[in-house]
């Protein structure tokens, strides 16, 4: 009772007779989280059906790999990350010509790993368009402008010495 007539006066419902209005918006707030909740598991379910076809980190970075393809990204270079971060199991870097070229790559991207798997996934940096960096969990990808993209050099840090050579763009 004393927790109740704490959250009670932070909402600004004071207390006593306050209080008890409290629990019963809480009651039918619960009711109406359990309709909510039975509509998030029907498309919880139409999304576990999608995810069943992208099973394996393998088949997340082919779907990322063909989207990039598709909306003509260049210098698409994949790491594998397995065994050297727990970040993911792989990161992707590309380039786009331009910054509306970035973020159009960039929420095309994640607009298709969310129709394949239902998982929403994070993404920085795409007001800007210089440097998108797209988080689908298993597979980070980083989608650059090419100037901002020489200037970072991702590709030499997790590669290293002559991996990182073989594939820095020119």
């Amino acid at each position: 009772m004393k927790n109740l007539a704490y959250i009670a006066k932070l909402g600004g419902l004071g207390t006593g007779a306050s209080v008890q209005h409290w629990r019963c918006m809480t009651k039918e707030d619960n009711v109406l989280s359990l309709n909510v909740d039975a509509a998030q598991a029907a498309d919880h379910g139409a999304a576990m059906t999608a995810a069943s076809q992208i099973a394996t980190s393998d088949d997340l970075l082919a779907l990322i790999l063909s989207s990039l393809n598709d909306d003509k990204a260049e210098d698409i270079v994949q790491i594998d990350l397995r065994g050297k971060t727990a970040i993911g199991d792989y990161m992707v870097i590309c380039s786009g010509r331009s910054t509306r070229q970035v973020s159009a790559i960039s929420e095309k991207l994640a607009q298709a790993v969310k129709d394949a798997t239902g998982r929403t996934s994070k993404m920085e940096g795409r007001e800007t368009g210089d440097w998108v960096l797209i988080d689908t969990g298993d597979v980070v990808v980083h989608v650059f402008r090419p100037e901002v993209r020489e200037f970072y050099q991702l590709e030499k840090m997790w590669l290293g010495g002559e991996d990182a050579a073989a594939v820095m763009p020119h």
